[in-house]
């Protein structure tokens, strides 16, 4: 079985997006997002720098455009099962049907404004801590007031938390781990520092009209597949200010006997996790177009 997954935050690089608007189309279909979004998409993923991007109301939205862009051009390639990391969750989303690529975009607005301002209410930020026991690592963080927010699998574990406490964890390292390093991003995601973007998503969430996903949907909020549309977004919601548990996500993938996983653009997160986790399942990273051919192709030998 195919898995189509969408990366979250930090994926994005400095003029990512320059060679996918090369492609038939894609130009037009994201100046319409942009004017849609009131946001110039192809100037950030195009000449914008890594401070420009690293904005979360910026970032966001960049991200999902750049996987329904490069989902576009996957010629009809049906998964069994989609999910995303975090804000990649409203692209699986789109990609599923729950939502129209407008309603995506308009909404990943709101909730990249809303978490930016959320963000400056107090200093804050993100760490990963790679190795050691997971109950170790996630009572080490809890003893320093930081909060778990992402719980990766494969030995990683993101903590989120006030400047005070991640310098904290740098000095005091659970026992195990190999190391702690600070991730470049502008708040505490998914913990209760994000409250005030909950309440601005719970009224955006009123303008849509979801549909039930056609493929499976797995949810960053305990891994399991959601049947409907308003369930989708109701977790789309809330798990802004609530751990992502990827791990779990890859555990319901091996339980529903994923065979392949494709990462939508920019991708190599997830299949890097993938990787350590899910040992021996053959995936591809859509980094640049010419990574399509390589996803179809192992599309071809997982129907052969």
């Amino acid at each position: 079985m195919l898995v189509l997954v969408a990366p979250g935050q930090g994926a994005q690089t400095p003029g990512f997006l320059t060679p996918w608007l090369e492609l038939p189309g894609a130009a037009d279909r994201v100046a319409a997002w942009s004017e849609a979004i009131e946001l110039d998409l192809a100037h950030f993923g195009t000449k914008a720098d890594a401070d420009e991007i690293r904005d979360t109301a910026v970032a966001q939205p960049l991200l999902v455009a750049a996987g329904l862009l490069a989902a576009a051009h996957l010629d009809g390639i049906t998964p069994g099962a989609v999910a995303g990391h975090s804000v990649g969750e409203i692209t699986a989303a789109a990609y599923a049907g729950v939502l129209s690529h407008e309603d995506a975009l308009s909404f990943v607005r709101t909730r990249g404004l809303g978490m930016a301002e959320a963000a400056k209410v107090t200093p804050t930020g993100m760490s990963a801590v790679l190795g050691g026991d997971q109950d170790v690592v996630v009572a080490h963080l809890e003893k320093l007031g930081l909060t778990p927010a992402n719980i990766n699998g494969a030995g990683q574990i993101v903590a989120a938390g006030t400047e005070e406490q991640l310098a904290a964890l740098a000095a005091d390292k659970p026992e195990g781990s190999m190391k702690v390093v600070a991730l470049k991003v502008a708040g505490a995601f998914h913990t209760h520092h994000m409250a005030p973007a909950v309440a601005r998503l719970e009224e955006a969430a009123q303008a849509l009209s979801p549909a039930d996903p056609a493929v499976a949907y797995i949810s960053n909020k305990d891994g399991q597949a959601v049947a409907t549309g308003a369930e989708v977004v109701a977790r789309l919601v809330g798990q802004v200010a609530n751990p992502v548990r990827w791990d779990l996500c890859m555990e319901t993938f091996a339980g529903l006997g994923v065979t392949g996983i494709i990462e939508l653009c920019p991708g190599g997160t997830l299949t890097g996790l993938a990787k350590r986790a899910l040992k021996g399942v053959p995936s591809v990273a859509l980094k640049t177009p010419d990574d399509l051919e390589q996803a179809k192709a192992l599309v071809a030998s997982l129907t052969v």
